[in-house]
C-alpha cells in the first residue's frame, strides 16, 4: 500500500536548503560545554553559545545515521525492526497527570498508576512497545526518570521508549539496563530502550538535553530527537515554516550525535503541534498537528533514517466522542504515512494525562490501522471469475471454500471494545457504550494478566543497582514507594 504524503520532493528538497543554511549562518545555541568542544572540534563556528554548523559537516553526519535498527525485548528472545516501513505503537510519555478509574477525576500521576499502566499495554496485542509513561509524584523528583524506567524494567518484557530529566539521568538508567541485560557489552548489542533527546524551540539544545544526547551517542543508545515547537508560539505559525524549524533543531542533534560517535542509532523523531490562538493552548488533538507530524516523517524518510512522531493523542478531557475522533485520525495517518514510532495512544489534556481506558480503546484503533497498513491485496482474478461462476445469480458466499480459507486473514476482528452486535443483544447485554466496555476490559486484563517475570537474577542485580544510586545520590530505600 503507498505512503500517505504531504509534501512534493520538491518542498522537502527547499525545506533541507534552508535549514542547512539557517545552521550556517544564523546558528543554533548549545547550552552544554561538552557539546560545544565537541562541535569546535567537528570545524563549527562558535560565538559565545551561538553555534554555526558547516553544510559539508551536517550532510556528513546524516551519512553516518544508520537506516535501522533494531529493539529488543527484555529477555532478548524477540525484535522491533526500527526503520524502513515499519510501525511500532507505545503509549505516550511523560505524562504529569492520571485519569481517576474510580472518581472521573484528573490528579497527579502515581507509582502504583504506572504499574497498572505498563501491566496493561504489556497485555494489550497492538501496543508493540511501553513507555516511561507517567512521572510519579510519590518519589523525590531528582529520580523521577530513573524510578519510571526501574518500574517498567520489572513490570514489561517489551521494548522501552523513555527519558531522562537530569544531566545524570542517562548515566544512572544506563546502569540499570546494564543490570537487566548482563552488561554493557549486552545492551550495545541488543539495545532495549530508546531515549528521547529534546531541543528547545526556537533553535536551542539546553544543557540537560545536550548532555543527554551525548551520553546516549557514546553508549550507543538509540536516541530519539524530538523537537517540540509550537507553531505559532515557538515555532512560525505555518507548517511549512514549522517544519524548517524543526528540521535544523534536528539536524544539529545529529551533528552532537554523530560526532560524538559515529554510526550511533538516531530517530528522527517530533512533537510539533498547534498553538490555538484562540484558547492560547497547544493542541495535539489539532488536525495541523497530525498534519505537520506527518509531514515531518516525510523528511526523516527522505533522509533514510528512522522515524518517530507524537499522534493518536487527544485534547479532550474525557475518553469521549472528542478523543475517539482525534486519536483515530492521527493513528490512521501515522499508519498510512509509515511512521515508525508512534507515541500516543493513552494520553488526553494536550500530552499531560495517561488514561487506562483510552489506551484500551486506543489500541482497538492501532489494530484497525494495521488492517488498513496491510491494504487490499491482489487476487488471481480467473479464481474469483470462477468462485462467482460457481456461485451464480442468487448465491450465497457463506460456504464457499473461498470465503471459509480467507475470512479470517482478510477481516479484523475487533475486541468487546467495539458493538457490533444486534441492536437486541446490545441491550441484552447491559446498553453500555464504549467507555464502560473499556472499563470493564481494563480491570478484568489486570486482574488476570501475568507479565513476564523479571529472572531472579536480574531482579536481584536491578535492585542492587536502584540501591546504589539512591545511596549515591543520598537518598535511602525509604524514599520511594513499595510498588
Amino acid at each position: 500500500m503507498g505512503e500517505f504524503t504531504l509534501l512534493s520532493q520538491n518542498d522537502i528538497e527547499s525545506i533541507h536548503s534552508a535549514s542547512l543554511h539557517l545552521l550556517e549562518k544564523t546558528g543554533l545555541a548549545v547550552k552544554n560545554s561538552a557539546a560545544l568542544q565537541l562541535l569546535e572540534n567537528a570545524g563549527c563556528g562558535i560565538e559565545s553559545n551561538r553555534v554555526r554548523f558547516p553544510t559539508d559537516l551536517v550532510e556528513s553526519c546524516l551519512s553516518k545515521v544508520p537506516k535501522s535498527f533494531r529493539l529488543y525485548t527484555r529477555e532478548r528472545d524477540r525484535y522491533l525492526t526500527v526503520g524502513g516501513n515499519e510501525v511500532i505503537f507505545n503509549p505516550g510519555s511523560s505524562a504529569s497527570d492520571f485519569l481517576d478509574s474510580e472518581t472521573g477525576e484528573i490528579r497527579r500521576g502515581t507509582s502504583r498508576d504506572l504499574v497498572r499502566l505498563i501491566e496493561l499495554a504489556d497485555a494489550l496485542p497492538y501496543m508493540d512497545a511501553v513507555s516511561t509513561a507517567v512521572i510519579t509524584s510519590d518519589v523525590p523528583e531528582s529520580i523521577s526518570d530513573l524510578f519510571r524506567l526501574y518500574l517498567v524494567l520489572k513490570h514489561s518484557d517489551k521494548p522501552i521508549v523513555t527519558g531522562a530529566f537530569t544531566k545524570e539521568g542517562i548515566a544512572d538508567m544506563k546502569l540499570m539496563l546494564e543490570a537487566v541485560a548482563g552488561g554493557s557489552k549486552e545492551l550495545v548489542r541488543s539495545p532495549h530502550a530508546i531515549f528521547d533527546c529534546c531541543p528547545t524551540s526556537p533553535l536551542t539544545w539546553n544543557d540537560v538535553s545536550s548532555q543527554n544526547l551525548i551520553d546516549c551517542a557514546t553508549s550507543s543508545i538509540p536516541a530519539e530527537i524530538v523537537p517540540a515547537p509550537m507553531m505559532g508560539a515557538t515555532g512560525p505559525v505555518t507548517i511549512f515554516g514549522t517544519l524548517v524549524q524543526s528540521n535544523a533543531e534536528i539536524l544539529a542533534g545529529i551533528v552532537i550525535a554523530e560526532t560524538a560517535n559515529p554510526g550511533t542509532p538516531v530517530v528522527y523523531g517530533g512533537s510539533l503541534a498547534l498553538f490555538d490562538m484562540k484558547q492560547g493552548v497547544i493542541c495535539l488533538g489539532a488536525i495541523e498537528t497530525a498534519m505537520a507530524e506527518c509531514a515531518a516523517s516525510q523528511i526523516g524518510k527522505y533522509y533514510g533514517i528512522p522515524t518517530h512522531a507524537y499522534l493518536g493523542l487527544s485534547d479532550s478531557k474525557l475518553p469521549d466522542a472528542q478523543s475517539g475522533f482525534e486519536s483515530a485520525i492521527g493513528l490512521m495517518l501515522a499508519s498510512l504515512a509509515r511512521i515508525n514510532v508512534v507515541s500516543g495512544p493513552g494520553m488526553l489534556a494536550f500530552e499531560n494525562c495517561q488514561s487506562l481506558e483510552k489506551l484500551v480503546i486506543d489500541n482497538e484503533i492501532c489494530g484497525m490501522a494495521r488492517r488498513l497498513m496491510r491494504g487490499v491485496e491482489s487476487e488471481n482474478t480467473e479464481s474469483i471469475v470462477s468462485l462467482l461462476d460457481s456461485v451464480g445469480p442468487s448465491g450465497e458466499f457463506l460456504s464457499a471454500d473461498h470465503t471459509l480459507t480467507s475470512f479470517r486473514h482478510c477481516q479484523f476482528f475487533p475486541s468487546e471494545i467495539t458493538s457490533r452486535q444486534p441492536v437486541h443483544t446490545w441491550k441484552d447485554a447491559g446498553s453500555s457504550d464504549a467507555y464502560a466496555r473499556a472499563r470493564e476490559r481494563v480491570e478484568k486484563t489486570l486482574r488476570t494478566h501475568s507479565s513476564k517475570p523479571l529472572p531472579d537474577a536480574s531482579k536481584e542485580s536491578l535492585d542492587s543497582t536502584l540501591i546504589m544510586i539512591l545511596t549515591n545520590r543520598g537518598l535511602s530505600s525509604g524514599s520511594i514507594p513499595a510498588v
